[in-house]
């Protein structure tokens, strides 16, 4: 595969603190009706590695929401592009996301998703990148804190390629800039 930056976060470590995260998460929904939402498509290897990591029966859905597009910069406008197939009604659920970097799509769907009247919104995220925060997020479970550097791999992409890296790296400037 061609060289596209530093590792940031490698594939041990990852696995490592997915089976910690798993193990927190196991222990405080413990009796409860969990459902893990997961945030289209970044989400999804980080989610389905967690799951795994969970020792109680849970269902899953997933949203598809965009302030992106494709650039690599949020735009802060938030579209949903995929809603819930569930009813999260009365449920406990845990939004599973790859990436919080500004917040502003986190603070649209827990108010969006707090409308729907659940019984508990909680939010787990592989990566927290705080230096770009331009509103306050409650982030419940983090994997790891990162600078602010553009990020691929471990369902991270750049223009949906490298989400299969099974590591995180930081995203050569070269090859966004071209």
């Amino acid at each position: 595969m061609e060289s596209i930056g530093k590792v940031l976060i490698d594939k041990e470590t990852l696995e490592r603190r997915v089976k910690e995260l798993g193990e927190e998460i196991t222990e405080d929904y413990r009796g409860k009706d969990l459902l893990l939402i997961g945030i289209l498509k970044g989400a999804v290897i980080f989610m389905s590695d967690l799951s795994k990591e969970i020792s109680l029966p849970l269902a899953m859905d997933f949203m598809a929401v965009s302030s992106y597009g494709a650039s690599t910069r949020s735009s802060g406008v938030v579209r949903i592009l995929k809603d819930l197939d569930t009813e999260i009604e009365g449920k406990d659920i845990l939004i599973v996301e790859d990436i919080v970097d500004t917040g502003l799509t986190l603070h649209y769907l827990c108010k969006n998703l707090q409308s729907r009247k659940p019984n508990s919104i909680k939010i787990c995220c592989c990566l927290d990148k705080p230096a770009r925060r331009k509103v306050p997020v409650d982030i419940d479970y983090v994997g790891f804190e990162i600078p602010d550097e553009y990020v691929v791999g471990y369902g991270l992409d750049y223009a949906e390629r490298y989400r299969n890296l099974p590591y995180i790296s930081i995203l050569d400037p070269e090859i966004y800039k071209k």
